[in-house]
């Protein structure tokens, strides 16, 4: 019966410590160049998602976004001048879940449009 109890105390903390530790792997915070995959894609349409996120689609319904890139004075009319049907290079931030969807710099050839680096 003790062995019981100790069980019953056991498995929340471990399932609580597990949690924590999956949601804090998937949080992205100032990532580097080196935290990163290189991704190149064609940009087929631009619409605002999530909480003012800027998100990228290509042709084939791949996504990406700018984490509230609207609220960092980026506006959706200058994205689309910008990359509208363009081929951009994006740094994807990596995360313990593998590479994210979160556009941590784009660029048009040799010109950054955006970047947390």
């Amino acid at each position: 019966m003790k062995k019981l109890r100790i069980l019953f105390l056991i498995v929340p903390i471990l399932a609580v410590v597990a949690v924590v530790f999956i949601l804090k792997g998937s949080i992205i915070q100032n990532p580097s160049p080196e935290d990163c995959q290189l991704k190149e894609v064609t940009v087929s349409s631009i619409y605002e998602g999530g909480v003012k996120d800027i998100v990228f689609a290509n042709a084939n319904g791949d996504f990406y976004y700018i984490n509230r890139g609207l609220e960092r004075g980026l506006t959706l009319a200058e994205m689309e001048q910008k990359v509208l049907n363009k081929k951009v290079t994006l740094h994807l931030a990596n995360t313990l879940m593998g590479t994210s969807n979160h556009i941590a710099q784009l660029a048009v050839e040799n010109d950054v449009i955006f970047t947390e680096f």
